[in-house]
């Protein structure tokens, strides 16, 4: 009866309609000239940090023994025993704010977190701190311009983190911050350019005990500094090599987290012992460097090996003579361990005749400072070059912002920040990096999912991976997190694409809008291939009571105010409003400027229209309870592709259909929830039933009796995939769930994955049994659809009981692939790996260390930096 009440008002502005194929290139185009716009008002943001920056350091004079009282993000409001507010722990209001997620924030100044191993008033970092307060008001301008931006920030080179809005920072349980930023791929990214690394570890018998603990600990530490545009292996030697990986014998591996991660297990299997023969080293890194850089792989960019050792007999000139010298392609980074000082010129020498850097590292605390330099030499040509690259890094999860949806996915927009003293150009000085954070919900603004279908989906292509840009992919980062990847990273196109059938098959448009940058859309060619287009007047649409209410005893006609219909960010007096306000405000005509989505609106209209006659049927139905008390109905509900719903509660208002923990239930034209998903997938004039689903105990006939509640996992994807696996769950029956299309094609099971038997439902196979083998038996069983239903009878046979969880078979080879295999990825446009005007001889050194290289080297080293 719904859907004939519903029908008749169609057919009553037949005329009107319009039906509208949709042009998928037309449509990526005008979606990604949308989201050009957004990526530049967040890039000129960053862009006007990064000037106030660089004036105000210009305009700044060190001074050595300034004493300035700064806000510090660990100390502020901290008092001590007598109520007295801590040194750099002054007041500092926070007042909770919701677009930061109800945080307590100041949104009138920064402050400055330091990381824990730094001395908080080092002449540096408050002389650093001083000249960056000039950001304070640039925050301000930038939040007041486009208040859709969330954290804004400078990382500095010396360490420190001027954050904006200012917040609170709090220690780990151990009174700790391990928080560095010059670890993060933002400020990477930004000041560097992509590097093929080979990490070189003396395991002789002299690096037992402490100093193999520090050589691991530098090479973790080199490792958070890598990330997925840089390429990397790492070689244990003394009289022999040992690849940290045998299988990576002769190649590099992209540094994304899960490679990472995996050296880092094998760094615990190293132990000391033999003689250490660097010159064997030297020439397999070389070797592996340059037979990498001719396949085409890896970065393309900067080289470097990096040598961890407590000393060095040699010079080795005669190696760097033969694969190093006068081009100097490779950096050598050289990091003695210990205190000792015995062979540190020849480590230094070998630093600064390669363009590299040389450190001493003699305890735990040294390790990350000590590293980091090596960062700043690579930063120099980029510096010099003066070359303010705009960086948007891959998706990542955000734990602060999280909200009622889960985890916060975003993006960071970085640029580097430049020292303009002349006297400074050939040291290339980086200050730091400039960044604020974009949630990938800011992208979904400029792809409504009402344009895209059920089905459909986008994303955007950053410079060094994919940002996916659509809530129906959700299922995709939360799966990498089962995995054991903490942060959200990138996923292939091969991972999203959909099954090629001939009712779900995709086509591809994709479209470059700005130099680093693509927007894809993928759209179905079944439902939601076409546009249902009807027009109203205002007058008409009046119509519908717009609320924001969740729960009524009798209608709720909703068109969630939640989404973005009208952009109230772009001028100040909108900014207070409303989505229900900003609606009603242009229907009416009385605010020029607001810009709204004339099309959603219009159609939403239109839906309203179309479906206000259901309210009398269902008010009938109402009144007439008593009449109708047979038949069980609790609720009414309606919703169209435009994200309109109606609801219609029969037994009152405590029985709730949408509730606050319901979120796959919330319809709107941004999502559409399962049932909807469910209906539009099935053959029109069969009905849909989801039957909630327990995990509770069953025994005996209940097992049997139950067996419908299979219909809920046999469904619960249908709209993606026609694909069931089993696996055991009770005695006498199998319960069936879908494994999405999206989560295992060209997936590489690793190890204890776990290996399920899978079936194939058919629309046009009624009826199928089978066996299912179960160690030294069979069990049959019978699939059965209900005829116009989207239901499943499933029955399986009790006699023989065995786990089909089977645990893989350990396959080395199959891991090995997995690791040599590279994401595609665009690489950076540009590259600075080297500057002429590069001042080589700023190459570190040590306390009580002579630089003073040999008799015998010095004209051969004069005459490298002569070139």
């Amino acid at each position: 009866a719904n859907v004939e009440v519903f029908q008749q008002k169609y057919k009553e502005y037949e005329k009107d309609v319009a039906i509208e194929e949709i042009d998928g290139l037309q449509l990526v185009k005008k979606l990604a000239k949308n989201m050009e716009e957004m990526f530049h008002k967040k890039s000129e943001a960053v862009r006007r940090l990064v000037e106030a920056a660089e004036d105000a350091y210009l305009k700044h004079e060190f001074d050595a023994d300034l004493q300035y009282e700064y806000f510090n993000a660990v100390l502020i409001n901290e008092r001590d025993e007598e109520g007295n507010y801590l040194e750099l722990g002054k007041e500092f209001i926070l007042v909770p704010n919701d677009h930061f997620n109800n945080l307590p924030v100041n949104i009138s100044l920064s402050d400055v977190q330091v990381p824990t191993n730094m001395y908080n008033k080092d002449p540096a970092i408050v002389n650093g701190v001083y000249w960056s307060e000039s950001l304070n008001k640039v925050f301000v301008d930038n939040f007041d311009r486009d208040p859709s931006l969330i954290w804004q920030y400078f990382g500095s080179a010396k360490g420190f983190f001027r954050q904006y809005p200012g917040i609170k920072w709090e220690p780990d349980e151990n009174g700790v911050i391990a928080f560095d930023c010059r670890n993060r791929k933002w400020y990477i990214q930004a000041a560097t350019s992509p590097k093929d690394v080979v990490i070189l570890v003396d395991v002789s018998g002299s690096m037992k005990g402490l100093r193999l603990t520090i050589a691991k600990q530098t090479v973790s530490s080199i490792l958070d500094t890598l990330g997925d545009d840089d390429f990397f292996n790492i070689i244990a030697y003394n009289e022999e090599l040992h690849y940290v990986e045998p299988c990576l014998n002769g190649t590099l591996v992209q540094a994304d987290r899960a490679n990472k991660e995996h050296f880092r297990e094998h760094l615990d299997k190293l132990f000391a012992k033999g003689i250490g023969m660097l010159d064997i080293a030297l020439n397999e890194a070389f070797n592996m460097l340059n037979e990498f850089n001719h396949t085409g792989q890896g970065s393309i960019c900067s080289q470097a090996i990096m040598l961890i050792t407590d000393g060095a007999v040699d010079t080795y000139d005669t190696i760097f003579a033969k694969y190093n010298w006068p081009d100097r392609k490779v950096r050598i980074f050289t990091y003695l361990i210990g205190r000792e000082a015995a062979f540190a010129d020849n480590l230094k020498w070998m630093a600064c005749a390669n363009k590299g850097f040389f450190t001493q590292i003699s305890t735990l605390a040294d390790v990350q400072e000590n590293v980091m330099e090596y960062l700043h030499v690579l930063s120099r040509p980029k510096v010099i070059d003066q070359e303010h690259d705009v960086v948007w890094t891959e998706a990542y999860i955000d734990s602060t912002l999280a909200d009622d949806q889960g985890l916060v996915l975003m993006t960071t927009v970085a640029m580097p920040v430049f020292s303009k003293q002349n006297e400074t150009r050939s040291k290339g000085i980086l200050l730091g990096v400039v960044g604020t954070d974009v949630p990938v919900k800011e992208l979904l603004k400029t792809i409504p999912k009402y344009k895209l279908g059920i089905h459909g989906y986008a994303f955007a292509i950053t410079n060094n991976g994919y940002i996916l840009t659509h809530p129906e992919l959700r299922p995709l980062y939360e799966e990498g997190k089962k995995r054991r990847k903490p942060n959200y990273s990138s996923v292939d196109l091969s991972e999203v694409e959909w099954e090629d059938r001939d009712d779900v098959v995709m086509y591809l448009e994709t479209v470059c809008f700005i130099s680093l940058h693509s927007l894809g859309v993928a759209l179905s060619r079944g439902h939601g291939k076409y546009f249902f287009r009807g027009n109203v007047t205002v007058e008409e649409g009046k119509v519908p009571t717009f609320s924001c209410s969740l729960h009524s005893s009798f209608i709720v006609n909703l068109v969630v105010p939640c989404l973005s219909y009208c952009n109230t960010d772009l001028h100040p007096e909108h900014r207070q409003m409303t989505q229900l306000e900003a609606i009603k405000r242009y229907l009416t005509g009385k605010e020029p400027l607001l810009q709204c989505d004339k099309e959603l609106i219009q159609e939403v209209l239109f839906d309203a229209v179309v479906s206000a006659p259901i309210e009398a049927y269902w008010t009938s139905l109402a009144l007439n309870k008593s009449e109708n008390s047979d038949k069980g109905v609790e609720v009414a509900f309606l919703g169209t592709r435009t994200g309109l719903s109606r609801i219609n509660l029969f037994v009152g208002p405590e029985q709730d259909f949408l509730t606050a923990e319901d979120k796959e239930n919330i319809f709107n034209a941004d999502h559409f929830p399962l049932w909807y998903r469910r209906a539009a997938e099935q053959i029109p004039g069969s009905f849909v039933y989801s039957i909630p689903f327990s995990t509770g105990n069953l025994t005996g006939w209940q097992k049997l009796s139950n067996i419908s509640v299979l219909c809920e996992l046999c469904n619960a994807a249908s709209h993606v995939v026609h694909n069931f696996v089993c696996c055991s769950s009770h005695v006498n029956i199998k319960m069936f769930f879908p494994v999405p299309i999206a989560q295992r094609l060209k997936q590489t099971l690793e190890p204890c994955d776990t290996e399920y038997p899978a079936f194939v439902s058919e629309r046009t196979i009624k009826e199928t049994t089978g066996n299912i083998a179960c160690d030294d038996c069979f069990k049959s069983f019978v699939i059965q659809q209900i005829p116009s239903s989207n239901l499943f009878m499933v029955v399986v046979d009790n006699e023989c009981f065995s786990s089909l969880l089977n645990c893989l078979v350990h396959n080395e080879s199959l891991k090995c692939e997995r690791l040599k295999s590279q994401k595609i990825r665009r690489r950076p446009e540009s590259c600075h790996g080297f500057h002429p005007e590069e001042n080589a001889r700023e190459c570190g050194g040590v306390s009580g260390l002579s630089a003073k290289p040999s008799l015998v080297l010095l004209p051969l080293l004069l005459k490298i930096f002569s070139r």
